[in-house]
């Protein structure tokens, strides 16, 4: 028979969403647990460097940021436990969550704070020097990026509203497309092929990414002739899409088309008791600015429900 823990607040991730979630439901005197099967900070603990969260004009790396955000919430009281979480069973207004240990938890209300991933390309390169040129987020790190020639990988919305994002940045921005025609929504391309620092590399497959202290360039062969070519950058952006971690409760809560958790401005999902923040949540914007706020949100939401339950 498996052991069961009871609490008052769960939360699923220890990204800055769940460990902000953390933080205040402790702080609001609530027996809580953070559950993460990989390091507390999840993606941002990758980041080389922040710039752009507020109270660091110097900027902060994203493993010290996670640290510092981990130890404010034990400070607390959250504990963060290191399990897969397996399955998660609504039953009679408590949460059942099933861990890899065998334990089970046991929690009056749920927080869904897994985060999405970006899907990668799979190709040489692209490991090795995330971090080191390689970016999944314009606007986080596109700054590092000034006056020096980017590449953006994709031709989507994202991609392309990135690309002319990041050409206010950049000395020349090349978007290197599969397709002879972009996916995005006319009005965005319309503004990439009006700025004369965009370029376009059509009908590409990208073979690897070029560097070893940094990158140095896109290896791309051209899908009609197969000849091959390095298209000389310092960053490569890459916007292949997201897959939001929201399988365990996917059968649950609501999702969209993509699987993000649909919620109300108050993070609550329709099942009572439930929540959802941070990037597995539909939104616009994906940052850890907002991240924490919404992992704020989420836990007062829940913390007054369940004075009222």
């Amino acid at each position: 028979m498996s052991d069961t823990k009871n609490y008052d607040i769960a939360i699923l991730g220890a990204g800055p969403a769940g460990m902000t979630a953390g933080l205040y439901a402790g702080r609001g005197g609530l027996k809580t647990v953070i559950i993460e099967k990989m390091m507390p900070g999840g993606l941002v603990a990758n980041t080389e460097k922040i710039d752009n969260y507020p109270g660091f004009p110097e900027g902060i790396s994203g493993f010290d940021l996670a640290r510092k955000m981990e130890q404010q919430a034990k400070k607390f009281g959250a504990q963060i436990i290191s399990a897969q979480a397996e399955s998660v069973v609504p039953e009679d207004r408590h949460q059942l969550i099933k861990l890899s240990d065998g334990t089970t938890i046991k929690s009056r209300a749920l927080i869904i704070a897994t985060g999405a991933f970006p899907k990668t390309l799979g190709v040489r390169g692209e490991k090795e020097l995330l971090g080191k040129g390689v970016s999944y987020c314009a606007i986080c790190d596109g700054a590092f990026f000034k006056n020096q020639a980017v590449a953006v990988l994709g031709g989507g919305d994202s991609a392309v509203q990135e690309a002319v994002y990041l050409a206010g940045l950049a000395s020349k921005v090349t978007v290197i497309h599969r397709r002879n025609v972009l996916r995005a929504a006319e009005s965005i391309q319309k503004a990439a092929f009006a700025n004369d620092k965009i370029t376009f590399a059509w009908s590409k497959d990208i073979l690897a990414i070029e560097g070893s202290a940094g990158v140095t360039g896109i290896k791309v062969m051209d899908k009609q002739t197969l000849a091959e070519e390095v298209i000389q950058v310092t960053g490569a952006f890459i916007y292949v899409g997201y897959k939001p971690s929201s399988d365990l409760v996917k059968d649950i809560v609501n999702t969209d088309e993509q699987g993000y958790i649909i919620t109300d401005d108050r993070m609550a999902t329709p099942v009572p008791g439930i929540y959802a923040c941070g990037d597995v949540r539909q939104k616009l914007v994906r940052q850890v600015s907002s991240a924490v706020g919404d992992g704020a949100t989420a836990a007062i939401a829940a913390q007054q429900y369940l004075e009222f339950k």
